[in-house]
């Protein structure tokens, strides 16, 4: 059985749920059983977000994280928050351009990458999520590229399908981090 618990942690406005959505759809398309469950303060932008994924070969039980096997953190709050209950073995992905002083876990597999640095030079911030999440398919391979290319045409309003070219320059940046 395959299965990957995902957590994905930041400030509101970031793109974490759409991220988390964006995987969740990709996962969805090859066949797998996915939940997502966002979660965010009352704030809402600037404020706490994260999202929950989890895609597996089998019916999920429950959306609910305890133990997770990939965290991505875009603010040090959020790594501070969910490392502890990365599982050994583990993959975490990072920020490093936001995300300075980062402790990790022994036994973690450790993905530091500039991510808003290479959205800033892509032309646009909402690109820093999508370069994780390209990080995250090489590192996990808990989806493909073709899929989340298919998961773009579904998940963005038609009016923004003229970016995923880009977001697919983003993905290809931290896929090659990953490898």
């Amino acid at each position: 059985m395959i299965d990957y618990s995902i957590i994905l942690a930041g400030f509101g406005g970031q793109g974490i749920l759409s991220a988390g959505k964006m995987a969740a759809e990709a996962a969805l398309i090859e066949g797998k059983e996915v939940s997502w469950f966002p979660s965010y303060g009352p704030e809402m932008r600037g404020g706490t977000a994260n999202c929950s994924v989890v895609i597996s070969d089998e019916a999920i039980g429950s959306p609910v994280i305890n133990d997770a096997d990939v965290l991505i953190a875009l603010n040090l709050p959020s790594f501070e928050k969910f490392k502890k209950i990365v599982k050994p073995g583990g993959i975490i992905i990072i920020d490093s351009s936001l995300v300075k002083s980062a402790e990790v876990p022994e036994g973690i597999r450790f993905f530091p990458i500039e991510a808003s640095t290479i959205a800033s030079e892509l032309g646009n911030m909402a690109y820093a999520t999508i370069v994780l999440l390209g990080c995250l398919s090489a590192a996990s391979g808990c989806f493909r590229k073709e899929s989340f290319e298919t998961a773009l045409r579904d998940v963005l309003p038609e009016r923004r399908h003229h970016m995923i070219p880009d977001n697919l320059r983003a993905f290809d940046r931290g896929a090659n981090f990953a490898k």
